[in-house]
């Protein structure tokens, strides 16, 4: 068995995010036939999966809330055309009649000589990620198995831009031109509230976050991968100070809507491996 073959990969220039909810007569089997390559990541929701590591986004309240909007499969689409994309992710709904879809973004790469691109704030995004033998240790279980948290960010851009450029790098942790951390930045600063090496055990996992724009509205959906959901559970209960210091600067001008958790199952052959 080895890892679905669109999670190491660096960010594609588009991509399209869907997450579906399961009818009645859904079941795990139906997704046996999908063909698995670099265009399709897939991740499976605990009421399909049953897998004893997975479980449901656990919403966050206190200083910052964070929802649960948790469905039963996701369909993280890639590639370098947005047509190819429309496309793929119309057939591919068409041979899932019993899964209906409950949200869809598309998302682009921010910066296309950039590895992981950029936030629509312009900093980097995923400056930190591990990389060869580490990101593989990072983002899979033995068995090429990968656990995905995704959350719909939605920026407030007019006001992050309002601020003094001193005050944009606090919020990051980071000078915007140079992307270098700098040691005075605040304990809110992102880069310090999410120092991956610093929780017990580390916290590692590998970030594939892109862009989105529609509507007026515009942010980041963040996506990343790993080889449990604790790295996640840790990262964001810091961020939104559930552990007694300060919440995430990013709060101040931005704040996801959504929040789910999702089992991508290894594979072989080019298609999944469905059993646990």
């Amino acid at each position: 068995m080895t890892p679905q073959p669109g999670i190491l990969p660096g960010i594609p220039n588009h991509g399209r995010f869907i997450e579906l909810r399961a009818n009645p007569s859904a079941s795990l089997q139906s997704l046996a036939a999908l063909t698995i390559d670099e265009s399709l990541v897939v991740g499976i929701g605990p009421r399909l999966a049953n897998h004893p590591d997975l479980h449901g986004f656990k919403a966050l309240s206190g200083p910052v809330d964070i929802p649960s909007t948790q469905a039963d499969l996701l369909l993280w689409l890639r590639g370098d055309d947005a047509g190819t994309i429309a496309t793929h992710a119309r057939h591919l709904l068409q041979s899932l009649p019993d899964f209906t879809p409950v949200r869809t973004v598309n998302g682009f790469k921010f910066g296309i000589d950039l590895e992981i691109g950029k936030d629509l704030s312009g900093y980097e995004d995923g400056t930190e990620n591990p990389e060869g033998d580490a990101a593989q240790k990072a983002a899979f279980a033995p068995d090429g198995a990968s656990f995905l948290s995704i959350q719909h960010w939605e920026h407030n851009l007019a006001f992050f831009e309002s601020q003094p450029q001193a005050t944009q790098d606090d919020t990051f942790g980071r000078h915007r031109q140079s992307n270098e951390e700098f040691d005075s930045a605040p304990i809110s600063a992102h880069v310090k509230r999410t120092a991956q090496e610093s929780f017990t055990p580390e916290a590692f996992v590998l970030r594939r976050s892109m862009p989105w724009s529609e509507g007026g509205r515009e942010g980041l959906i963040f996506t990343a991968f790993a080889h449990s959901l604790n790295p996640f559970e840790a990262l964001l209960n810091r961020m939104a100070g559930l552990d007694g210091g300060p919440p995430d600067a990013l709060f101040t001008f931005t704040h996801p809507f959504s929040g789910a958790n999702y089992w991508c199952p290894p594979t072989k052959n080019g298609h999944l491996v469905l059993i646990p």
